[in-house]
């Protein structure tokens, strides 16, 4: 992934996405409490309860895990904090922009149920309290979520959600749910990240809901009859600080897989370099050896230097099967062909045809210049398409949803410059909430798919700065509420420390984001005739040469003269030289 959105678990992704609640959380999947563990936390005495919040339980699980809580309020998912230190921008979602719901500030009880924490409902919570870490929500196996309003909590009772629906959610059973903890997995890293943006698979184009249970056709790693990886498998975590970031990602890495015992911060000499022990059984037997191994190189989990989440991380940057020779003019060779592209494409430019490809669409364009229409009556509504989508809220305003979407590709080398709120805009052209750098000339740089969302949100008409609006925490200022544009930026720019002139229009803005989930199998990987071809996939793409795109007209009459000239001078010598041996003969 950004990984901006925080790790939440069962059905809040949900609740998030639709503003419905549901009137029974899902079961607790016991088989997916770690078995290698060497504690039984359903035989804790202090786990048994009562507990009366959710910091209760946290300040429970910190009596062994004494060092837990340190190190969650040390990663930015919990500070929601950080200076990129290659462009020197202060981002993370208390500074952030982005164009679905724009922004946090003065929305924090609604928007922070995806935070690792308790309590966060405006600019007083306390970032140091270490009870305030939620250890449920990404160590849950389920029947467990936090509720969009109550700033992080779950429904310690019964209660009507949303209010006046007629919806009720039952309150969450803590004893329960803390003593069947278990392992990180897809369901509870996806609560939030499959959520992201206001709904299932709004943001990301290549992160939904359909990666909970998905087939290797949908993705070949994830897949429960493929890899069946959690997010964990490839965002290894050290001290809880997980590998990849949306924010400073690794666009190039040029290097092999990563081994077991590399020298790269730890001892290689060491037993356990290579003999991993699980659960006390030590990896390895004289009586019973290993012969022969021919499958790929293993993920080492050791400490690395760089991000175990890249695909050269396991495959390395030469992943095809290389030919046997070269000749004058190189190998012929597929693989080696193919291993040539890594120097210019991204793995997943390729290996990712199309993402929203599992019957989850993800929405391409969000025009919040309509949000606030009211229908004949003055009341809210919705319009839906023929398959029954929401297209249009009087809440949000107008949407164009996407599915089996076929990526955009930009050269990029790592580094993205972001919009901020204090950053002025010119509005006679779309507004770059974020910016990909890189070119064909620059080491760094590969060719990547991206989804590239279209918005139109408001900003300031003097002061000339995208605007902060004050949207979900029911009040006479929220415009999910009211829906008075004037007095939902007047309190948003308040609460988000923003000058505010009191004027106000829309832009027309545009954000990229990266797209690496939903791998499919090698054998629907891109053909050459994808790219290669007048009117190919990458034929927007400059800097690098496309036979069918970039020929010319003159230079191939010229070519199949001199090839035509050749061949004919060629008969016509062979022809002599067989009428002359007659002669001869």
């Amino acid at each position: 992934m950004r990984l901006k959105c925080l790790i939440l678990s069962g059905l809040a992704g949900m609740l998030f996405a639709a503003g419905q609640a549901a009137t029974a959380w899902p079961d607790i999947q016991t088989a997916t409490v770690a078995t290698n563990s060497t504690a039984d936390h359903t035989r804790f005495k202090a786990l048994q309860g009562p507990f009366a919040s959710g910091e209760a339980v946290t300040q429970t699980c910190l009596e062994c895990h004494t060092e837990a809580a340190k190190q969650v309020m040390a990663t930015r998912h919990w500070t929601w904090d950080y200076v990129n230190p290659v462009t020197g921008q202060h981002l993370g979602k208390k500074t952030m922009l982005n164009s679905f719901c724009i922004a946090d500030r003065s929305n924090e009880a609604f928007c922070n149920a995806c935070h690792v924490g308790y309590g966060w409902k405006d600019d007083q919570f306390d970032f140091s309290s270490e009870k305030n870490v939620d250890c449920l929500v990404c160590h849950n196996t389920g029947q467990y979520a936090k509720i969009p309003g109550l700033a992080g909590h779950p429904a310690y009772q019964r209660m009507e959600y949303p209010p006046h629906s007629g919806k009720f959610i039952e309150a969450v059973d803590l004893p329960k749910v803390a003593r069947h903890i278990g392992k990180t997995s897809r369901a509870t890293c996806g609560a939030c990240h499959f959520y992201g943006g206001g709904g299932d698979g709004v943001k990301h184009g290549d992160l939904d809901s359909s990666l909970k249970n998905p087939d290797r056709q949908l993705d070949v790693h994830m897949g429960e009859d493929g890899g069946n990886f959690t997010c964990a498998t490839c965002h290894q975590t050290e001290g809880h600080r997980i590998a990849g970031s949306r924010v400073a990602p690794t666009a190039a890495d040029p290097h092999g897989a990563i081994l077991r015992g590399e020298k790269a911060g730890h001892d290689p000499a060491t037993c356990a370099a290579c003999h991993k022990a699980g659960s006390y059984r030590i990896a390895g037997s004289r009586a019973a050896s290993t012969a022969a191994d021919s499958h790929d190189t293993l993920l080492s989990g050791e400490k690395i230097s760089r991000n175990p989440a890249t695909c050269q991380a396991c495959h390395g940057d030469q992943p095809h099967q290389p030919g046997l020779g070269a000749g004058l003019m190189g190998t012929l060779a597929l693989g080696d062909r193919l291993n040539a592209h890594t120097r210019t494409l991204a793995c997943q430019t390729c290996h990712i045809p199309a993402f929203a490809r599992g019957g989850v669409p993800t929405k391409m364009v969000w025009d919040w210049s309509t949000a606030g229409t009211l229908d004949a009556n003055g009341k809210p509504f919705q319009k839906k398409d023929e398959r029954g989508r929401v297209i249009f809220d009087s809440k949000k305003g107008d949407f164009r949803l996407g599915e089996n979407v076929e990526p955009d590709y930009v050269w990029f080398n790592g580094k993205v410059d972001y919009t901020l709120k204090s950053d002025r805009i010119d509005p006679s052209h779309t507004v770059q909430i974020n910016t990909f750098h890189g070119d064909a000339g620059d080491p760094d740089a590969r060719i990547w798919p991206v989804k590239r969302f279209r918005g139109k949100q408001p900003y300031d008409l003097e002061y000339l700065t995208l605007l902060v609006p004050h949207t979900a925490t029911p009040d006479d200022t929220a415009l999910w509420f009211n829906f008075d544009w004037d007095k939902a930026l007047a309190a948003g720019t308040a609460a988000a420390g923003q000058p505010y002139s009191g004027k106000y229009g829309f832009v027309e803005t545009e954000m990229l984001w990266p797209i690496t989930h939903m791998v499919a199998p090698g054998e629907q990987a891109l053909g050459c005739a994808e790219c290669h071809s007048r009117s190919g996939r990458l034929n927007d793409i400059q800097g690098v040469y496309l036979p069918s795109r970039d020929n010319n007209k003159w230079l191939d009459v010229a070519g199949w003269t001199l090839a035509l000239l050749t061949l004919i001078g060629v008969l016509i010598h062979g022809g002599i030289r067989i009428l002359t041996r007659k002669k001869g003969g």
